[in-house]
């Protein structure tokens, strides 16, 4: 008889684990004034979006697909996808590398807000 108390008690626990790691998924909220683009890192400041090289603002912060911050010497690899936004100054003051399905919602790139277009 203890048997099945142990089995059936091992099962509810597999079962909360399991429920406590969907937990851990999340939305990130972005800003309303966050811009989408291609990211390749260059030397600190510097930034290339959109084929355009910007630079960083002193306060930036760059968040990865777990958005834990990520220093800017550490990226690698070119055209990530990622939302940022830019500080009254010009500069790009936070960046978030988006996961695929981030990636597929719509949100406008820097050239739709020049035109006018939404």
């Amino acid at each position: 008889m203890a048997r099945p108390i142990a089995s059936i008690a091992s099962i509810a626990l597999l079962l909360s684990g399991l429920l406590s790691l969907s937990a851990l998924a999340f939305e990130r909220p972005f800003p309303a004034n966050a811009l989408r683009g291609k990211m390749t890192p260059g030397y600190f400041p510097d930034v290339t979006i959109d084929g355009k090289v910007r630079q960083l603002s002193p306060a930036a912060r760059i968040f990865n697909q777990d958005n834990m911050i990520e220093m800017p010497a550490s990226l690698r690899g070119s055209d990530i996808v990622v939302n940022y936004t830019v500080d009254g100054n010009g500069n790009i003051d936070r960046i978030w590398i988006l996961t695929r399905d981030e990636a597929a919602q719509k949100l406008p790139d820097a050239a739709a807000v020049a035109a006018g277009v939404k």
